[in-house]
């Protein structure tokens, strides 16, 4: 357990071994939920395009070409337009 102490600002510094646990950095964002038995539970909420890419990337997925992303955006705009 990590303890904090709150000032009189109201602000908290959370331990050094939280920020490492939660993978968080200066200026990162946190969310700060309230649970109904009145404990916070702390989320990161700012997560780098290199963090979340895993997620987004599927290897089984067809490559396209600029070209072809070009077209069907051309061809999508000409349909909406009509």
């Amino acid at each position: 357990m990590a303890l904090a102490t709150l000032t009189t600002k109201g602000q908290v510094t959370i331990p050094k071994k939280i920020r490492e646990s939660l993978k968080l950095h200066t200026g990162d964002k946190i969310e700060i939920v309230v649970t109904e038995n009145r404990e916070a539970i702390i989320r990161p909420v700012s997560k780098k395009v290199d963090d979340i890419f895993c997620k987004l990337h599927n290897p089984d997925r067809k490559t396209v070409t600029l070209e072809a992303i070009d077209d069907a955006i051309r061809n999508r705009m000409k349909d909406k337009f009509k």
